[in-house]
């Protein structure tokens, strides 16, 4: 039979011992500004995917024609470069009518 020496163990035991600490630092919880822009990450991810859908699915000015239903409301924007009178229907949807100012008049369509 032979007889390990407890000196030659040292060694690999503090190497094990180690890696063990670097292991469990590694699977620490991830930090709070970690995990904040995680979850803004998520939600900006989400708002995309909802704003594609809605852009998709936008039934307004596809033939030049708006969508059947009730206007939510109106905005008449005037002194930029595209002034325009922007339409926001029921269903989510909007229409934008170019406009211009003729003879002290604003039309817009």
């Amino acid at each position: 039979m032979t007889r390990i020496d407890a000196r030659a163990l040292r060694l690999p035991l503090a190497a094990l011992v180690a890696c063990s600490l670097l292991l469990a630092a590694c699977q620490r919880d991830p930090s709070p500004e970690s995990q904040r822009l995680d979850q803004l990450q998520l939600r900006v991810d989400q708002l995309e995917k909802r704003l594609n859908l809605t852009q998709a699915s936008d039934p307004g000015d596809r033939d030049g024609k708006p969508p059947a239903g009730v206007v939510k409301s109106l905005t008449f924007r005037m002194g930029s470069q595209d002034d325009r009178l922007r339409i926001y229907w029921a269903d989510g949807s909007t229409s934008d009518l170019p406009c211009t100012k003729e003879q002290g008049t604003w039309a817009c369509g």
